[in-house]
């Protein structure tokens, strides 16, 4: 029985530095996979699961692995909300939401808005031009959605991503330094002013329509209190930032590093979806999912004491060999690609994976149809990153351009 006590029986781990993680964490995966499969992490102080089956183990088990713990950089950064929270209190914070997270109803009501709100992002890059797709797109789509889905202005914009980086920051926070979290929480209490504003608008109204109007405006006991809309609202607006951003970039940046698969896509657009699929467990955006243990817990050779911070790894999973042969391959064609933990699993799965997929899959569409001479440029950033996975910045080049001003 090994415990995180056992320095000696942790070699890889005693010698991973987070900054060699953020460069390329897949090489350190392989070899935890392969020698340490349960590994502890010196530097960062928690243990590393890598292989899939472990993974989707701890994932499944909310009785002994819970994501409620003083601990969670999410709970230190937003608070208590769904993703801090088990059982009841679990579901009494999901239940409202998830109607409008829904395959049917995404849709229904919002694909339309995604295809024009990226469109519109689009006509404005100009031939011949280098553009920063991050910045000029990458990051706008899915702030421009959340608004959508909340019901809030577009001019909202602009307060959303002055908050956002400094979140993703503390999130990845793991060498707790202070200046990141104190950074953080100030945007928190900004963005909880803010919010309050709103709210106090849409109860004005009775509006019901939209999420935000209808948690607002439930009746009764069904209303979570303003303060739970506000935390809840807030892990729902970064989860439907950052995954969406980084999935885009990832998956632009595999097309235009893939040739074949890129002439493919452009003859057949409905290829976009299994893209998206294979970029989700090739480069996962979300490289970990975290998860506290309640009680001195055995989980094969390992002893997991109470308390300690149990890192599933999301990222090497979805490169777990017995699962996905050569998988460091990127291949839209592979058979099981649906069992991607991208999203995780287990009652903390991503609510909004739907609508993930969609904006993703119709930003490729859009990108590729109005931009019909999209390359990247030379020497363009891989993804990187050890926690939020992707480029920090992504060059292209667009030398004909079909879109109509």
């Amino acid at each position: 029985m090994r415990t995180k006590a056992d320095r000696k029986a942790f070699p890889i781990g005693a010698t991973i530095r987070a900054e060699a993680l953020a460069r390329d964490p897949y090489p350190w995966y392989a070899q935890l996979r392969s020698r340490e499969p349960i590994s502890w992490i010196e530097e960062l102080g928690m243990w590393y699961v890598t292989r899939y089956e472990d993974v989707r183990t701890i994932l499944m088990d909310d009785r002994r692995f819970t994501t409620v713990s003083e601990n969670s950089l999410i709970f230190d950064t937003f608070g208590a909300q769904m993703l801090t929270s088990e059982g009841a209190e679990h579901e009494r914070y999901r239940r409202p939401v998830q109607p409008y997270f829904g395959a049917g109803y995404i849709r229904k009501t919002f694909e339309a808005a995604i295809e024009t709100n990226a469109r519109e992002l689009a006509v404005d890059f100009a031939a011949g031009e280098v553009i920063e797709l991050r910045s000029a797109f990458a990051a706008r789509l899915p702030v421009l959605t959340i608004l959508n889905v909340f019901g809030m202005p577009r001019e909202a914009e602009a307060h959303f991503r002055k908050w956002y980086d400094s979140f993703e920051a503390a999130l990845a926070n793991f060498i707790g330094a202070q200046e990141v979290r104190r950074a953080a929480r100030t945007n928190v209490e900004q963005c909880h002013e803010y919010f309050a504003q709103i709210m106090r608008e849409f109860a004005g109204r009775g509006e019901r329509d939209s999420l935000l109007g209808a948690l607002v405006n439930a009746p009764g006991n069904a209303r979570l209190g303003d303060e739970e809309i506000r935390r809840n609202l807030l892990i729902i607006f970064f989860g439907g930032i950052s995954t969406v951003e980084a999935v885009i970039l990832n998956s632009l940046w595999a097309l235009l590093t893939h040739a074949d698969t890129l002439s493919r896509v452009r003859a057949d657009p409905t290829l976009a979806a299994k893209v998206v699929e294979e970029t989700m467990r090739w480069h996962s955006p979300v490289q970990s999912a975290t998860r506290h243990v309640v009680e001195t817990t055995v989980h094969g050779d390992i002893e997991f004491a109470a308390g300690d911070t149990v890192n599933c790894m999301l990222g090497s999973a979805n490169r777990d060999e017995t699962l996905f042969p050569d998988p460091d391959r990127f291949d839209i064609d592979r058979a099981n690609v649906q069992r991607h933990l991208g999203f995780a699993t287990g009652s903390h799965s991503c609510l909004g994976f739907n609508l993930a997929k969609a904006q993703a899959r119709i930003a490729l569409q859009v990108l590729l149809s109005e931009l019909p001479g999209l390359e990247l440029m030379p020497n363009a950033a891989a993804p990187e990153g050890y926690e939020f996975h992707q480029p920090r910045a992504l060059q292209i080049r667009a030398p004909v351009l079909r879109c109509r001003r």
